[in-house]
């Protein structure tokens, strides 16, 4: 659940084990090392998810190359129910949370079974309302993305949600953009100040950019779940990998974004701890510019303004100047009243 000052980082292996289910479970292992709090799959059966002349995106094409269908892709990267169960038991023993997006209703009775933390709900589903009904029967919390979606399709989604006993507070948002990879100029992170206003639980971000500067970003921008692609290899063959980090651009990407956190800290403008001491230091006070006698009065050309600070402000400047010294002051002392 989320945490105070704690992002939750999603690994999201997908399909990038390309079917195979020991590259899912070392894909594990390296997503609990490069610092993931969940490692997440995609739970599917090809059928029910797309017709048999269903074409390819747009990506897919240039990442996978070949002519084969969107069906007989899928049935390529597809994992059987026993695999999720495998994967769910490895995370646990690993110490990862498991997650898994369920793509048609099949998969989503069979995942509730599985005990995750949260529903992870994909950007294709958002305007699905047989599956929004269903993943709702079984209750929250959830995870929604929402690429491809205008604010309208979200505020619908939430409501099918919330209508079906999900508390509003328990649905987290994602900003996401589907294309893989995401152009910068799409990106867009100021849509997940919209995504606040629908009032759920928190936002966050699904990256499917290259590199990891947008998702570190996100963070900084007051995302609470950052979700990113994950794989071994990023030349691997398949459709995601190229928009995915591998692990040693994944664990650059947690350690900075586990510093980002700290550092956004709180809307309050205020004088923290660590640089309290050099309040003394850094300002200054109202010294004498001269000796001035006890009896003269303080002016502009026997008072000016020096370090430390540990004196009369110069904020007070003008409550000095026109009083009359109560005693001698010798050059660069600071003034007393």
């Amino acid at each position: 659940m989320l945490k105070p000052n704690h992002t939750i980082i999603i690994a999201e292996i997908g399909v990038n084990h390309g079917g195979d289910l020991q590259r899912a479970v070392s894909m594990v292992h390296l997503a609990k090392e490069a610092g993931a709090d969940y490692a997440k799959f995609q739970t599917f059966k090809a059928e029910n998810l797309v017709c048999a002349d269903a074409s390819r995106a747009e990506y897919q094409e240039r990442n996978c190359g070949g002519d084969e269908s969107q069906l007989q892709m899928l049935r390529r990267l597809e994992l059987k129910p026993e695999d999720f169960k495998v994967l769910a038991r490895e995370c646990r023993d690993t110490g990862i949370g498991f997650l898994s997006s369920p793509f048609d209703i099949e998969s989503a009775d069979f995942l509730a079974g599985l005990d995750m933390d949260y529903w992870k709900i994909p950007s294709g589903e958002v305007t699905n309302l047989p599956m929004l009904e269903r993943i709702a029967l079984y209750g929250g919390p959830v995870i929604m993305s929402t690429g491809m979606c205008d604010i309208n399709e979200v505020r619908q989604a939430v409501k099918v949600l919330t209508d079906n006993g999900v508390e509003r507070e328990a649905i987290y948002l994602l900003h996401c953009n589907t294309q893989y990879p995401t152009p910068a100029e799409d990106v867009n992170l100021s849509a997940m100040e919209q995504l606040a206003t629908l009032g759920c639980g928190g936002v966050g971000f699904s990256d499917h950019t290259e590199g990891i500067a947008v998702p570190i970003s996100a963070v900084a921008r007051g995302a609470k779940i950052i979700e990113k692609h994950f794989t071994y290899d990023k030349t691997a063959s398949g459709p995601d990998h190229r928009a995915s980090a591998d692990p040693e651009e994944f664990k650059a990407m947690t350690e900075a974004i586990r510093i980002v956190e700290k550092a956004v800290g709180s809307a309050e403008k205020h004088v923290t701890p660590s640089e309290s001491s050099n309040l003394k230091v850094a300002r200054k006070s109202i010294v004498a510019r001269k000796p001035i006698r006890a009896g003269e009065t303080f002016t502009i050309r026997n008072v000016t303004v020096k370090r430390p600070g540990t004196g009369i402000s110069p904020m007070r400047w003008y409550q000095v100047i026109g009083q009359k010294a109560s005693r001698d002051f010798n050059t660069d002392e600071l003034i007393t009243l």
